[in-house]
């Protein structure tokens, strides 16, 4: 069967909108943002490595040949990369802009010892979720560590797969996710000397690699118990979906501690994902009832990886120019997502799709000759 887990691309787009605060929340002074929920929510990146894993995995069960490799990074590439490249060099148009602008307002960092030469190159070839020296932060378009993340894993993932198919191994898939997933978690707690995982920068890698194989084996779960509980009565769904939302925003409210044992947020996210795959509770029916969500789900990539960018350039005006307080964010917030909204609609609709289309473009072509 295919399945559509819109609800999950909702989550997505909630738990991205929340990345959004957790940003926004160093340019304010209200309640409203600056509490534990949102200044913990650097740990939902985590639930977007292991829903991809989730994803990924139920769209390429069958993969084992190097062509089949090859077209699936094709296919990545296209989806990830060209919002990717876009965002970079508008981070580097207002690196080179600040200096102009400096004599007509105050602008905070003027000259960012992160944002240099290397950096740029590594965020170019999307290595940049990879330890280099001299490298202490992260640069650029910050949230594009994830993206380099995310191609790692990728990459680990086809050639695991490709393992598997050459050694007939197949039948252990659900074992293999789930030691790649302790092996990587093994490696960075080796690296750092505790289970720490909110990396970036340095070892933001092994975390993407951690998370990914984790939903990896999380749809293993779901593949082997759907049928079965498909026919569950719907109010242990409910039940579950409320148990595991409460869960989620307890962990997170408590982020200062557990953070230091950021394989908790694996395992809830992992629960999180299998539960509410099943679409069967109250609470998947409320969320597939809303217009809005699924537009803020269809549009949460473009929303990650802009909003940094938007979100300089808001304070920027309405702080340094217009001589807005930070407390005036308790209502200034509203009207910055209301920016990154139309923003990200756009670049979907004329980044994203655009490219998409063009690979498919592409290979019907090549198919043709």
């Amino acid at each position: 069967m295919k399945y559509r887990f819109s609800v999950l691309d909702i989550f997505r787009g909630l738990f991205a909108s929340f990345v959004v605060l957790f940003h926004m929340a160093f340019f304010t002074n209200t309640p409203l943002i600056n509490n534990p929920i949102v200044e913990n929510s650097d740990v939902f990146v985590d639930f977007f490595f292991v829903l991809s894993g989730f994803v990924i995995t139920y769209r390429y069960q069958l993969m084992s040949t190097a062509d089949e490799l090859g077209t699936f990074m094709k296919k990545r590439f296209f989806r990830i990369y060209p919002l990717h490249f876009v965002m970079l060099f508008v981070t580097l148009f207002i690196e080179l802009a600040k200096g102009y602008m400096s004599h007509y307002i105050q602008v905070n960092q003027l000259n960012n010892p992160n944002n240099n030469l290397l950096t740029f190159f590594t965020s170019l070839f999307l290595v940049n979720s990879i330890k280099f020296p001299t490298i202490s932060d992260v640069s650029w378009n910050i949230p594009s560590w994830s993206i380099s993340a995310e191609v790692v894993s990728y990459l680990v993932f086809g050639l695991v797969m490709l393992g598997m198919a050459r050694l007939r191994l197949q039948q252990y898939k659900s074992i293999i996710y789930l030691f790649t997933a302790l092996l990587a978690l093994g490696i960075l707690a080796s690296m750092t000397g505790s289970f720490q995982t909110n990396y970036s920068f340095d070892y933001g890698f092994l975390r993407g690699m951690i998370g990914f194989f984790t939903g990896a084996f999380c749809y293993m779960l779901f593949s082997k118990t759907v049928s079965t509980l498909s026919h569950a009565n719907p109010i242990l769904f409910t039940c579950a979906e409320v148990v595991i939302v409460g869960a989620i925003f307890v962990s997170i409210y408590w982020g200062e501690v557990l953070k230091y044992y950021g394989f908790v947020y694996e395992i809830i996210f992992l629960l999180a994902i299998y539960i509410f795959s099943f679409e069967k509770g109250k609470v998947s029916s409320l969320l597939n009832s809303s217009a809005l969500l699924h537009r803020i789900g269809t549009y949460s990539y473009s929303i990650y990886l802009t909003h940094a960018v938007l979100l300089s350039i808001f304070n920027i005006v309405f702080i340094r120019i217009l001589k807005f307080s930070p407390e005036d964010y308790s209502y200034l917030f509203i009207l910055n997502f209301i920016l990154i909204y139309y923003c990200a609609q756009w670049t979907y609709k004329n980044i994203e799709l655009k490219f998409k289309d063009g690979f498919y473009s592409f290979k019907t072509a090549k198919s043709n000759l």
